[in-house]
């Protein structure tokens, strides 16, 4: 076990360091400039999106391919990733991941936006995600094939494995004084996850909706809420706070003395991990969406990364941050130990009620991107069902393993989808940018868009015939 986590430490190191950095920030910054800053741009309408009614079909609507999407996205790296990050690579890393978030909401925007452009039919519903525009618009079945094995790989075992530890972690505060619960409350607290995630995966896409589309608002607002309430309680803090992270985040000596552990490095993995712009895993909700034009639900999907990291981690940081508790505890703790400074064990009762309904969305949104992969590679039932229960086996595991090896895990293997996928809609942009011009040149002649591949020159989609 410590050479495997020893591999995947110099392989994480690697990645982010060489590859990822360029590759995200390089992203992030062309597709912002060709799309003439659309995350600013339209902000307004992505807003004005959200409330459409679903198309003609009975596919999933566009609220909840957001909700999926951001299930997914609003897990326990928004609480346990932020506070990694912050005790590890001090307040700067906050700015990073905000400077990752605003350039990746260009990426997410023209990956989602694809996504619908070459989804496909899956009976009632639709599918689709980099795999299927790999296949179709590069011509490339076996890089899909690749990517898909890499999602599967990344959420099914890797993120539901980090979701799952996460809640038993949090737990671990209503283990002390009982030798019981001590040894085996991270049993107890896999099992139970385990079996409320098969209740919902074999419920199909359908259920999956269903419940983020109700959960994953009233969850985001509560903990919003209590952060405003903590910020309220030390406001005078705010103005130290904000010169410390921008002092932190721009103090290149320090920075490039320790680039591996340096607040930028921090900043984007805990920002990649936590809103997953440009990685290549929330096209696949964003197919599922019955919209008439693929811009709409690019545009939706690009608010849900602001809804992630702008909103609900800057949460995170500011109760961690304004109360001065960041130095003396690592994950969940931190975030625990904030919030007990402030409102006492009631906070940690919330903190902990918080994570479980974070992680429990998450895995459920994990695993409907990794049925949709799997599909895309084999059809069998038996396959599937096989799959499912492995999923729900590593949901239990999860909750038993060790703290830096589930998290190089994770890095390492949204690290190489990350890189599939970003060159992937680096070769496909400019038909994103095409079907943006044709959305923004029919809402100026006052029209609903409506798409036709036809339009912007494209002849070799599923759908958009007609």
């Amino acid at each position: 076990m410590n050479l495997f986590e020893s591999i995947l430490s110099h392989l994480n190191d690697y990645l982010y360091t060489y590859i990822l950095i360029v590759l995200l920030i390089g992203a992030g910054l062309y597709f912002t400039l060709r799309t003439k800053f659309v995350q600013i741009r339209l902000f307004i309408e992505s807003l004005k999106v959200i409330g459409e009614k679903r198309g003609h079909h009975k596919g999933v609507s566009s609220f909840q391919a957001l909700m999926i999407s951001t299930a997914s996205r609003v897990g326990t790296g928004n609480i346990a990733g932020v506070a990694t990050a912050i005790a590890t690579g001090g307040p700067g890393a906050v700015i990073w991941m905000w400077i990752i978030a605003v350039l990746g909401s260009a990426s997410a925007f023209v990956e989602s936006t694809l996504a619908q452009i070459y989804k496909t039919k899956d009976g009632e519903d639709f599918k689709g995600g980099p795999a299927y525009y790999i296949q179709r618009a590069l011509k490339n079945k076996p890089l899909g094939i690749i990517f898909s094995i890499l999602l599967i790989c990344c959420f099914a075992y890797g993120f539901n494995a980090l979701q799952s530890f996460n809640v038993s972690s949090s737990i671990e505060y209503y283990s002390k004084g009982s030798e019981f619960l001590s040894k085996y409350m991270h049993i107890i607290v896999g099992a139970v996850l385990a079996i409320l995630t098969a209740l919902v995966i074999f419920g199909g896409v359908h259920r999956i909706g269903a419940i983020t589309s109700g959960l994953v608002p009233i969850m985001a607002v509560l903990y919003i809420g209590l952060g405003l309430f903590i910020i309220g309680r030390n406001i005078t803090e705010v103005p130290a706070v904000f010169s410390s992270m921008i002092n932190e985040a721009f103090d290149f000596k320090s920075i490039f003395g320790g680039f591996t552990g340096s607040c930028v490095m921090l900043g984007i993995k805990r920002g990649l991990f936590s809103n997953e712009a440009g990685m290549g895993s929330a096209p696949n909700a964003a197919a599922t969406a019955d919209v008439s034009h693929p811009v709409k639900q690019g545009l939706v999907q690009m608010l849900s990364v602001f809804i992630d990291t702008i909103l609900i981690c800057s949460t995170t940081a500011a109760m961690i941050l304004v109360t001065g508790d960041h130095g003396d505890a690592d994950g969940m703790k931190l975030v625990q130990q904030a919030v007990f400074s402030q409102v006492g064990e009631w906070g940690i009762h919330f903190i902990t009620i918080s994570i479980f309904l974070f992680a429990f969305s998450s895995l459920i949104g994990n695993y409907y991107y990794t049925e949709s992969n799997l599909k895309f590679i084999t059809n069998k039932k038996s396959v599937l069902f096989v799959f499912r229960l492995s999923v729900i086996l590593m949901v239990f595991i999860g909750s038993q393993m060790e703290f830096n090896t589930v998290w190089n895990l994770a890095d390492v293997l949204m690290g190489l989808m990350a890189i599939i996928n970003l060159i992937a809609i680096f070769l496909l942009g400019k038909i994103a940018f095409k079907a943006l011009d044709d959305y923004t040149k029919q809402k100026k002649e006052g029209k609903d868009p409506q798409f036709k591949a036809i339009d912007i020159g494209l002849e070799d989609t599923d759908l958009w015939k007609d």
